[in-house]
């Protein structure tokens, strides 16, 4: 299994950003000062790369080297451009699905995630640079390897992701407990994108209004909400179930 790789020293990580490595999060120490992390800040900021500002104790049990108050995990998998993902899929086949990401923050909650979206035929995942859960070791490892197999595409904003694909064609339908329908009320033998939220807010607001579908999944006991991964898998295998079923 490939490791997360870290790099850490502040002129190290600017560099790596400017040489396009893919950078998937950044540890900032709190109340760094400076001409140099002032440099740091404006290019993490240009490159909307997600970032942490934590105390020193995090970054010290980050890495045992001298981190000059930063640490970068560059991502053991590379990550597509949205626009090329989708037109090669498009291209390749007749009912393509997509899975979008919105703000999840677990990387096992991730990991569970890309495998079962392997298992059930996903063709890419979407999440945001921004807020989202990083594709580290642990999410590698949950996932049993999934994560080298499904292509994962990073958008600046989820909702810009949505325009694109009901423009290309595909129906945008978002897992949400405020829905009125059930999954068993959609149809998913039409070009699909599902979006799931985040573990503690869900879905964004703007997000829910401009899918063209929202759903829920029926709760017939006294807890209000399932894992997402959990969830997410339940509306992947209601697609492969009215897929597979003629």
């Amino acid at each position: 299994m490939q490791n997360t790789t870290q790099i850490y020293g502040i002129r190290a990580v600017i560099e790596a950003i400017n040489t396009k490595e893919p950078i998937d999060k950044v540890f900032i120490q709190r109340g760094l000062k400076g001409d140099l992390f002032k440099e740091l800040e404006a290019i993490v900021r240009k490159n909307q790369i997600n970032t942490s500002y934590v105390p020193i104790e995090k970054l010290n049990r980050l890495t045992k080297n001298i981190h000059q108050g930063v640490v970068a995990n560059i991502s053991p998998i590379t990550f597509y451009a949205l626009e090329t993902l989708v037109e090669n899929v498009i291209n390749s086949k007749e009912k393509p699905l997509f899975l979008l990401l919105d703000q999840l923050s677990d990387v096992r909650n991730f990991g569970a995630i890309i495998r079962t979206a392997e298992c059930t035929g996903v063709d890419a995942i979407i999440i945001q640079k921004k807020g989202a859960a990083p594709v580290t070791a642990d999410t590698i490892k949950t996932s049993a390897g999934a994560a080298f197999k499904v292509p994962i595409a990073k958008v600046d904003h989820i909702k810009d992701a949505v325009f694109y694909l009901q423009a290309s064609g595909i129906q945008v339908v978002s897992a949400t407990e405020k829905a009125d329908s059930t999954i068993y009320d959609v149809s998913f033998n039409l070009p699909t994108a599902i979006v799931m939220g985040s573990e503690d807010r869900g879905i964004t607001p703007s997000i829910l209004k401009a899918s063209d579908q929202v759903a829920k999944l029926p709760l017939l006991g006294e807890i209000e909400s399932l894992n997402v991964s959990v969830a997410c898998a339940v509306f992947l295998y209601e697609v492969v179930r009215q897929r597979t079923r003629d």
